[in-house]
Parts: C-alpha cells; sequence; structure tokens
C-alpha cells in the first residue's frame, strides 16, 4: 500500500525521522501532562459526575481524559481556540488586522499570532475560574482558602499555556499541525476507554447496535476520505516570456479548489460555541437566586432539546465553514499571484474578472463541503437519539465529528510526511 511505502521512506529519511520521533515525543509530554491532577479532587464524586452527564463527557473526549481527572490541562486547548475565533471574527470588524492576518506577510502573521497567545492567557484565566467554580460547587474540588484557588487557578492556565506551546512547538519543528494532532491524540486516548465501558455495560441485545455504529463508522470514515480528497480543478495557462535568450511559460496546469478547504476546523469552532450554553447553565444551576436559576433551567432545556441542539450544531458548522475560508482564501490574491506569472483562466479576463470567477467557483464547491461536514457532525446525535434502548451501545457512539478530526487529521498529516520525503528526495 502507497502509505505504508510512504511511512518506510519516511523513518529512512534522517530529517523526517527525526521530525517524527519529535511528535511523538511531544505528545507523549501531552499525555503525562493530562494525567497530573490539581489539588483537593473528590475522585469519587469526579467518577460519578462525568458518568451522569453526557455533555461533560463529551469535553472530556476532546481533552484526551484530562477533564475527567481534573488534570492541570483540563482547559484543553479551548482558550486557545476561543482567541483565535475572536481574532478571525475582529477581522471583518477591523481592516487594519485584517490586513496584518491576509496581506502583511510572514512578519504580519507572526504579530496576529502573538495577539493570539495574549488573548489565550486571558480567556484560560476566565474559563479556568469558571471552571473551578462549577466543579466546586458540585463537590468535586475542595477550595478552602484564596491562596488554594489561586494555586489551582494558575496551575491550570500554566497547563493551558504549556499545551499552547506544545502546540507550536509540533507545527514548527515537527510534521503536520500541532493543535490538531494534540486534540488528535486526545481523541485517540480516551477511545480504549470508551470501548471498554462499552462492552463492560453492554449486553448480547446491543451486538446488532454496535454492528450498525461499525458500518456508520466505516461510512463516515470513507465519505471523510473523499471529501478531503476531492478537487476541483480550474485550468489555467501560462503565456509564452522571453527571458534573456530563453523562453519560458506556454505551459498548462490548474489551481486545485478543495471541497472542504477548512478542514476540521469549523467544526472545533462550533463545539466551542453550541458547548457554551451548558457550562453557563451548569454553572448557575445551584444559584440561591430564582432569576440565575430561571436562566439555567433555560440554556440546559436549550442542550436537551435534540431539534434546536442539533439545528444549531448544524448552521455553525456551514456558517464556520464559510466564514474561516473567507478569512484564510483571498481570491483577489490568487489572481493577482497568476497575473504576476503570466497565468490566465481561458476565456476570462486577468485581474477582477479572475477574482470572481474564483470566487463563483469556491462558493459552489464550498456549499457542499460546508452541508457535508454539517451532516457528519449532527449524524451521531440524530442516532443516539433514535436509540433510548441499550446502553452499551449509547455509550459508545462512535461521534462523527471525533472521526472526522482522526481521519481529517491523519490525510493531512501522510500528506506532508509524503511532501517532505519527495523534498528531501529532489534535494
Amino acid at each position: 500500500m502507497q502509505w505504508v511505502q510512504d511511512i518506510v521512506l519516511a523513518l529512512k529519511t534522517p530529517d523526517v525521522r527525526k521530525r517524527i520521533l519529535f511528535v511523538l515525543f511531544i505528545l507523549g509530554v501531552f499525555r503525562i501532562i493530562a494525567a497530573i491532577p490539581v489539588p483537593g479532587v473528590e475522585s469519587e464524586a469526579l467518577r460519578a459526575f462525568f458518568d451522569s452527564n453526557q455533555f461533560f463527557g463529551i469535553l472530556n473526549i476532546f481533552s484526551g481524559g484530562a477533564l475527567s481527572n481534573l488534570s492541570i490541562a483540563m482547559l484543553g486547548l479551548g482558550p486557545y481556540i476561543t482567541a483565535t475565533i475572536i481574532l478571525q471574527l475582529l477581522t471583518l470588524v477591523f481592516p487594519r488586522l485584517k490586513e496584518m492576518y491576509q496581506e502583511s506577510g510572514e512578519e504580519g502573521r507572526r504579530k496576529f499570532t502573538q495577539y493570539g497567545r495574549m488573548l489565550s492567557v486571558a480567556f484560560a484565566v476566565i474559563q479556568g475560574y469558571a471552571l473551578i467554580a462549577l466543579f466546586e460547587s458540585q463537590g468535586l474540588l475542595t477550595i478552602e482558602t484564596p491562596l488554594s484557588l489561586i494555586t489551582v487557578l494558575i496551575s491550570v492556565v500554566a497547563g493551558s499555556v504549556l499545551l499552547m506551546w506544545l502546540g507550536e512547538l509540533v507545527s514548527e519543528k515537527g510534521i503536520g499541525n500541532g493543535i490538531s494532532l494534540l486534540i488528535f491524540a486526545g481523541i485517540i486516548a480516551a477511545g480504549p476507554l470508551a470501548l471498554r465501558n462499552a462492552l463492560a455495560t453492554g449486553t448480547s441485545q446491543d451486538v446488532p447496535q454496535y454492528i450498525m455504529f461499525g458500518v456508520i463508522s466505516l461510512l463516515i470514515i470513507i465519505g471523510v476520505i473523499i471529501v478531503n480528497e476531492a478537487r476541483r480543478n480550474i485550468p489555467v495557462s501560462y503565456a509564452k516570456q522571453m527571458r534573456g535568450s530563453r523562453l519560458l511559460g506556454g505551459t498548462s496546469s490548474f489551481l486545485p479548489l478543495t471541497l472542504n478547504p477548512a478542514g476540521v476546523i469549523p467544526i472545533i469552532f462550533a463545539l466551542s460555541i453550541i458547548f457554551f450554553p451548558s457550562v453557563v447553565g451548569t454553572f448557575l444551576q445551584n444559584s440561591s437566586s430564582e432569576f440565575l436559576q430561571s436562566i439555567s433551567n433555560t440554556l440546559l432545556d436549550f442542550t436537551e432539546n435534540s431539534f434546536l441542539y442539533i439545528g444549531g450544531y448544524f448552521l455553525l458548522v456551514v456558517l464556520f465553514t464559510f466564514f474561516y475560508t473567507a478569512v484564510t482564501f483571498n481570491p483577489k490574491n490568487v489572481s493577482e499571484n497568476l497575473q504576476r506569472q503570466g497565468g490566465f483562466i481561458a476565456g476570462i479576463r486577468p485581474g477582477q474578472p479572475t477574482a470572481q470567477y474564483i470566487t463563483f467557483i469556491l462558493r459552489r464547491t464550498l456549499l457542499v463541503g460546508a452541508l457535508f461536514l454539517g451532516c457528519i457532525a449532527v449524524i451521531p446525535a440524530i442516532i443516539q437519539g433514535g436509540l433510548q434502548g441499550g446502553e452499551g451501545a449509547t455509550s459508545f457512539v462512535l461521534g462523527g465529528t471525533s472521526v472526522l478530526i482522526v481521519v481529517s487529521v491523519v490525510l493531512e498529516t501522510m500528506r506532508q510526511v509524503r511532501a517532505q520525503v519527495g523534498m528531501r528526495q529532489y534535494d
């Protein structure tokens, strides 16, 4: 198989092998951090809480079990993702920020990233304090003095910042996107535990449901691979040019537009937003104020309403797919680069008409990719809603979101491994 040959070839290439080993080392460090709990954890109450709360169970999967351990890394990459969402939304409001992100080159992106880091720390403090207060109110965490609160909060914020740094290290010195790989590692690490719980609580009557989940998961994987590898190629021709005594150009190529250029980012963004009402509702649940309790009940009713939850999740995924692509892909810049290189699309004038044509094609292909992402995201919730029996089976729902992230990260990482190997062979 081609991917096996790529892995063998990568391991035989010293520089690529070093990068792969570095990634594995960082992922090992991440798993160690996820196992270090903060002080004052009530283990029995914590286990019962996560067994009875489906929402925090989902969050725990994406943190790789760090949340259920109340680890110093229990915030995961949530603050960084939230900060990234906010900053990218602000690019639509502040032209200066948009110019920094899209048009100022490497220096502008570096400055934009630095703003994201600083904002991540602020969000880590806010989210960390909210979770600590929530878990203390549920009797899961013992905070006796203000100093204890400050100690736990500093530990949690430091853990989140450390994960952010590890992700950036992987992106810089390893292979693949570091943030995506850490989320991938968290999902994979939670897999064996979910399988064990499913087998422990399941019965022989659940076997048909397990088979059905296996078939659905296989179909999701096939669909994810097809959509991630699908391309809409726009033919591009290059005019002949004389440079000195050499005649260049006169060739044909194509501009590839993927069906899903945003990858798994819209899913992660949507999860961050759709889970927010449940966090706030759970936090206010034990409030002494009747007004705050009514707000809590309203928010929790929203998360328990399957129709609203699934519809809102689907809509957020589709919207974030269009939004993220609009922020990261600029047809005008592509058109200008083609014009500078002497390239043109047959039947389309260079400049603004080319940018409009690329935008027209991009919107059509993006609609297919966005609807696919939305469907993959909500399929597990729809299936689980229809399975009220078989507790063991429903506890082992293989989320389409998890499958999508895992398969997408594997495909992207293998693509980068192949590119690294090819570059070294060319050299």
